[in-house]
């Protein structure tokens, strides 16, 4: 079985020696006040780190303004379980990250889907929203290489989200976690960076350029934000794991984060780019696939007469795996959309599995007498 379905990073390029090291040098200097209790925002040290790093994406930002999460679907957790009462309306991409749809549902949000185009959320279509939901609370937005289509809002977008919003009254919520993995185009500004009011809430992780299994993510927000967040997140866990965050901390002072993060970007370019090349020439007529500049995702768009969930079942009969799109909508499904993992898989396999994709995608066709759109 070749599983292109889990957004996984690439376990190749773990930084294993390093963080051994950095762990190793923790328990020799900090062992003592690692293994404590710690602060419920986090370690000072870690978040003055993560202040610099998002100053130097173009955010005003202090240690005061972040606080160290265990991964980012903590992040995503308190600020539902902070903002939103059962039936408060949440303005969501049309189709966005699918445990975010879950924890959004868990408290009781009133879910508006917004389509995107290759751009990512049409400012037009959100616009309109606003308009016929003036109770909306919050938007969610992931603006760089989305999960699960990989598109990317450009820096005009983003300043017009920021401005309708303020407009209307309503939070923004970033959830950024792929920004560094860039490999093409031209980066952007966080939307944060074009917020002077308070409204966005910052969040991103060391999962996707560090490794997952250390669990930590942040988020950067208004002071008067993290007063209200750090008690809840008191109250859930006490803090997140102390000896992680050290060693993270100790990681990022003494190793060249930048040039990791490059290895990162060229070991998924290629493997992007072999598995779009491969959709290029094999997928079946009708069938598209998005181009992303980054990331860890690609999104393939079938005939809507593809019920992907019987295409999924097809594909395991080939031994190929994928994600069904429906997951990803908020309310009513797209049908023949599903999403592709290249990140942790090679070149070879990636090209071995999309074979057997296409396969089973023409046979499901022929089957079913799919004709293409």
């Amino acid at each position: 079985m070749i599983s292109l379905a889990g957004g996984l990073p690439s376990p190749d390029l773990f930084p294993v020696k390093e963080l051994k090291k950095a762990s190793d040098e923790v328990f020799d200097n900090d062992g003592k006040t690692a293994l404590q209790y710690g602060m419920a925002a986090g370690y000072d040290k870690l978040r003055e780190q993560v202040a610099q790093m998002t100053r130097d994406r173009g955010v005003d930002c202090t240690a005061d303004n972040v606080a160290i999460t265990t991964g980012s679907e903590q992040s995503l957790d308190l600020v539902g379980k902070l903002l939103i009462n059962p039936g408060d309306t949440v303005l969501v991409e049309e189709p966005t990250y699918l445990c975010t749809l879950d924890i959004l549902r868990t408290y009781g949000a009133n879910l508006v889907g917004i389509q995107m185009d290759e751009h990512g959320m049409r400012m037009d279509l959100l616009k309109k929203a606003l308009k016929e939901h003036p109770e909306t609370k919050l938007i969610y937005t992931i603006p760089n290489f989305q999960n699960p289509t990989g598109h990317t809002i450009p820096n005009a977008r983003r300043e017009e989200m920021e401005k309708l919003a303020i407009a209307n009254g309503v939070v923004i919520l970033e959830d950024d976690p792929y920004n560094r993995v860039r490999y093409s185009g031209k980066a952007q500004f966080p939307v944060k960076h074009f917020d002077n009011t308070g409204n966005v809430i910052y969040l991103s992780s060391f999962s996707k350029f560090l490794v997952p299994g250390l669990r930590l993510g942040w988020m950067v927000a208004d002071p008067s934000f993290m007063k209200k967040l750090i008690p809840m997140k008191q109250s859930t866990d006490l803090h997140s794991d102390n000896l992680s965050q050290y060693i993270a901390s100790r990681y990022l002072a003494e190793n060249d984060v930048t040039k990791h993060v490059k290895q990162i970007c060229d070991l998924y370019h290629k493997r992007a780019e072999t598995m779009m090349k491969e959709l290029d020439e094999n997928l079946p007529e009708g069938s598209t696939h998005s181009n992303p500049e980054g990331g860890m995702f690609l999104w393939v768009k079938a005939p809507e007469t593809v019920n992907t969930v019987d295409l999924f079942k097809e594909c395991i009969k080939h031994h190929v795996a994928f994600v069904p799109g429906a997951p990803f909508y908020s309310n009513k499904v797209k049908q023949g959309t599903f999403r592709l993992n290249f990140s942790n898989a090679d070149s070879a396999t990636i090209k071995k599995g999309i074979d057997r994709l296409c396969d089973a995608m023409k046979e499901y066709m022929k089957k079913n007498e799919v004709k293409a759109e």
